[in-house]
């Protein structure tokens, strides 16, 4: 089974790289109950085990069908380029109760029994409290489950738009498509993506493209309108994520740079920016900037702004350096 994207002339010219801090605590709340997801994840899931068994999921995961239609409003495609959690959470409060109730009571029939049990019966009743309710279990999540990991988690996804970007430039969205996941598969019009059974036409609004850290190994499409399409891939990179810096730093690379200096050359297989780099290694920030400052001067780095941060990766000789080669 697979569902088929259909471009037109103008979506061509409508499509668009996001990320969600809204998107990755939504699927930081599915990892919890998918096994098949956990192999990445350890981790994070025995760090977040004590705080994770004191926030009520318990709503959230009513609207998490294994198969079927969750909720698109409650976890929207991002509203721009750089959206903070707070900015997606307020339009999630702000949504239309009646919109919501009708979107809800779609997610709740793919579940046996989820229309009829008292929570949901109460939710479709009263969808104003449904709302407020389902917002603060999100934001509940977020504080717990991401927001403590969010620099390292946002280094990687800014990471892989800017890999991917750079991709676009140089090969063109046919063929970038196509290279997001080996499962999907494009003919120069229509983007097949594996699950689901349904045809679309994008109808002009584009796609938005949405590296995730927690979807793996699902790629995941949908939205229906107003909601602008989007296709949710998993990130590069995500299988060193929660690998700590000082196991992958070479000793050679310590004894020439000294250890911090060689753990954030060795750190950065990704760019990422000061602040994502002191929180991976535990270092004071203004030590990294000193580091990353002697690693550019030396030729081992290089830095480029991407929005509001500088991102630094390393040079082809830091490459060489750090594995060393």
């Amino acid at each position: 089974m697979a569902s088929h994207l259909r471009f037109g002339e103008e979506d061509f010219l409508n499509c668009r790289f996001a990320l969600s801090p809204l998107w990755e605590t939504q699927d930081a709340v599915r990892t919890l109950r998918r096994p098949d997801r956990h192999g990445y994840h350890t981790p994070w899931l025995r760090r977040i085990r004590a705080a994770a068994a004191g926030v009520d999921l318990a709503p959230l995961w009513l609207l998490m069908p294994r198969r079927g239609h969750s909720p698109d409003w409650l976890g929207a495609p991002p509203i721009g380029p750089a959206a903070t959690f707070e900015e997606e959470i307020a339009a999630v409060r702000a949504a239309d109760p009646e919109a919501a109730r009708a979107d809800t009571a779609r997610s709740l029939a793919c579940t046996p029994g989820a229309l009829d049990s008292g929570r949901g019966r109460a939710w479709l009743a009263d969808p104003v409290r449904m709302v407020r309710e389902l917002a603060d279990a999100l934001e509940a999540a977020w504080r717990v489950l991401v927001e403590p990991e969010w620099p390292r988690l946002r280094a990687l996804l800014e990471a892989d738009v800017a890999f991917h970007s750079r991709r676009l430039a140089e090969v063109g969205l046919g063929t970038l498509l196509p290279e997001l996941d080996a499962r999907l598969s494009w003919d120069g019009r229509t983007l097949t993506v594996p699950g689901g059974a349904y045809e679309r036409r994008l109808g002009g609004r584009g796609l938005v493209l949405m590296p995730s850290v927690f979807c793996w190994p699902d790629v995941i499409t949908g939205f229906d309108p107003p909601w602008q399409p989007t296709l949710v891939y998993p990130a590069r990179g995500v299988g060193g994520l929660w690998a700590e810096p000082g196991a992958r730093t070479p000793g050679a690379l310590v004894r020439l740079l000294g250890r911090n200096r060689a753990a954030v050359l060795a750190a950065l297989d990704d760019p990422a920016s000061t602040t994502a780099l002191a929180h991976r290694l535990g270092l004071a920030p203004s030590s990294v900037s000193a580091h990353l400052s002697v690693l550019r001067e030396s030729g081992l780095l290089t830095s480029r702004r991407y929005g509001h941060q500088v991102l630094y990766e390393r040079t082809p000789l830091g490459m060489a350096l750090a594995s060393g080669g």
